[in-house]
C-alpha cells in the first residue's frame, strides 16, 4: 500500500504543473558494455531554473549506494522517500531498461529537463550522465550519455 501511495504522490506531483492531462511516455535507457557490475541510475526532473521537481525511476534498490548518484542525492538530501515504490533492480552492462510512465503534458515544451545520474560499483560515478530538455520535438531522438549510457530516448 505504501508503494502505491508513493507512486500516486509522484504521479500527482509531476502532473500538477498546470493541472494538465498526462500522457504515457516510454523511457528507454540502453547501457554500454562498460565491463562492470550492474549500474545504479536515477531519472529525475528539474524545472527551468534547475530546481528539483521529482524522481521518475531509480534503478538499484540498495539505498546505501544512492549517495553515488550525487546530483540527485544533493537535490533530494538523500531522501529515500523520493523513490519509494519506483525502484527496480540495477541494470547490467549492455542491457536496456524500458519503463512507461504517465507524465503531465505541462512538463513538455515548458523548460523542464530530464536528468540521469549513474554509478557502477568499483567504477567512477557519473552525475548528470544525461540531461535532455523535455520537448515534443525531442521525442524519439536518441541522446548519448557520458560514461555508462549508450543511448537514452523518450517516446510519446
Amino acid at each position: 500500500m505504501k508503494s502505491l501511495l508513493s507512486t500516486l504522490a509522484l504521479t500527482t506531483a509531476l502532473t500538477l504543473p498546470g493541472l494538465a492531462m498526462a500522457r504515457p511516455v516510454t523511457l528507454t535507457t540502453e547501457l554500454t558494455n562498460y565491463g562492470g557490475d550492474g549500474a545504479y541510475f536515477t531519472l529525475y526532473v528539474t524545472d527551468a531554473s534547475g530546481t528539483y521537481v521529482g524522481s521518475l525511476w531509480m534503478a538499484g534498490n540498495n539505498s546505501r549506494y544512492y549517495e553515488h548518484l550525487s546530483d540527485w542525492y544533493r537535490a533530494t538530501g538523500g531522501d529515500t522517500a523520493q523513490v519509494n515504490g519506483i525502484t527496480g533492480a540495477s541494470v547490467g552492462a549492455g542491457r536496456t531498461l524500458e519503463i512507461t510512465l504517465d507524465l503531465a503534458d505541462a512538463l513538455f515544451d515548458a523548460g523542464y529537463t530530464l536528468h540521469i545520474d549513474a554509478a557502477a560499483e568499483d567504477m567512477r560515478d557519473s552525475p548528470n550522465e544525461v540531461a535532455v530538455p523535455l520537448t515534443t520535438d525531442g521525442a524519439a531522438t536518441p541522446v548519448r550519455g557520458r560514461r555508462y549510457i549508450a543511448s537514452f530516448t523518450y517516446d510519446m
